[in-house]
């Protein structure tokens, strides 16, 4: 397939040239001295992941406003889909009667799509939970569906996932202390039934990761983790987090929990975050994680920088002649003005949520391949020391956009050299 990627800029190139394994071989290449953080390489049917890595999200099978060339381009190794989207619409069986998911949107590396369990428990109101599964309506049509264990693995073997997620129950953040011990064993009920069943419902060489629930409550956390961590699972992830808690808590469970997962399988964590969330996951031993922020505010006017996040939507943009960021070697920095930007913006043109995405998901990558490669150098903490700093005060807010956060000059804060 031609592409229209530099590959001076295919920041996954690390992955170049390597003998193929079985798909769940899991590697760790280095580990910081006296750190949980690692780097590390899982291997899927449909190539190799080098760890830390964030995963664009792409709900219903494309990330929005992107092809596949702009996703090789900024240097994604792999996406997430969201099955119970895709699972309605198209529908999973039309999925794979046209090749599966890799096939329909033309990508050749790896997907993880996560079990639609998420989406479903967030139906307040249209949805009854018992301890074989869920029932449901859909948000979108009020049609009636169940949703077990089983079922979710037979949309994702249909959809043809790379890395496949089992049902779990997710409450909110808000929920009392009695309802979160309930999801709690309710998913480990789950998952026991998921590891039973995933070798006859999974195709050979999907893998499946398990979903460790508990909360912000340290200790039942470890519970959960216990109970799952001798399943046959080929990973295991941390559900149930940034879903309103505050952040400080969340980075406390991420520290305490991560290094506790098995050593010999990639850690997930899911949903987040800002720059500041990523380093504080990779600083807990975290291999993976996705968000949808860097799509979603890229079409809200916020562009992530290493000075922090710029509005376009400020008027002093208007006749702004310089890139977002002089350092940044995206296809938006390189050829296009602020001034542009913000014009495209503000007369709601498609271009402008093109452009901005490719910029801010090309920051994510640079971002975590800095730490990929600062982990595999040994020079991890030195690397967090000099952006520590930078990244904690410009993104440490949360998720929600703001406003300009400071001069913004690419001088003030110098991009690390991508991996």
């Amino acid at each position: 397939m031609t592409t229209r990627a530099d590959p001076r800029l295919d920041l996954s190139c690390e992955t170049s040239g390597l003998q193929p394994r079985p798909p769940g071989t899991f590697e760790v290449l280095a580990q910081a001295p006296g750190s949980p953080a690692r780097a590390g390489r899982l291997w899927t049917a449909h190539g190799p992941i080098d760890t830390p890595c964030f995963m664009p999200v792409g709900t219903y099978g494309a990330v929005k406003g992107l092809d596949t060339d702009d996703l090789r381009e900024v240097g994604a190794q792999i996406i997430l889909g969201n099955s119970y989207h895709l699972g309605h619409r198209p529908g999973a069986a039309r999925v794979a009667a046209l090749g599966g998911l890799h096939r329909m949107m033309a990508w050749d590396r790896p997907i993880l799509t996560d079990s639609g369990g998420f989406q479903v428990f967030s139906l307040r109101g249209l949805q009854k939970i018992d301890d074989a599964g869920v029932s449901y309506q859909t948000h979108f049509d009020g049609s009636r569906h169940r949703m077990t264990p089983e079922s979710v693995l037979g949309t994702q073997a249909a959809l043809g996932s790379d890395i496949c997620m089992i049902l779990d129950h997710c409450p909110p953040a808000d929920a009392e202390p009695a309802l979160i011990r309930a999801a709690v064993e309710r998913s480990t009920r789950w998952a026991e039934e998921a590891a039973r069943r995933r070798g006859e419902i999974l195709q050979p060489g999907q893998l499946c990761f398990a979903i460790v629930q508990g909360g912000t409550d340290v200790g039942l956390r470890r519970e959960h983790l216990a109970a799952l961590k001798d399943l046959p699972f080929d990973g295991l992830a941390l559900g149930g987090l940034s879903v309103g808690e505050p952040i400080p808590e969340m980075h406390a469970t991420m520290a305490a929990i991560g290094p506790e997962m098995p050593q010999d399988r990639p850690r997930y964590v899911m949903g987040i975050g800002t720059p500041h969330d990523l380093l504080a996951a990779v600083s807990s031993g975290i291999d993976m994680f996705d968000c949808v922020m860097p799509t979603r505010h890229a079409r809200n006017g916020q562009l992530f920088t290493f000075a922090g996040r710029l509005n376009i939507r400020q008027s002093r943009f208007r006749d702004d002649d310089a890139p977002v960021d002089a350092a940044c070697r995206c296809r938006c920095c390189t050829r296009y003005s602020r001034a542009y930007l913000r014009h495209l913006h503000e007369q709601n043109e498609p271009l402008f949520g093109r452009l901005a995405t490719i910029h801010n998901l090309y920051f994510y990558q640079q971002w975590v391949g800095a730490l990929r490669r600062a982990l595999r150098s040994g020079r991890f903490e030195a690397l967090r020391s000099e952006f520590s700093s930078v990244i904690s005060n410009a993104y440490a807010g949360g998720a929600e956009p703001e406003g300009d956060e400071g001069g913004l000059a690419s001088a003030a804060a110098p991009a690390p050299e991508p991996a």
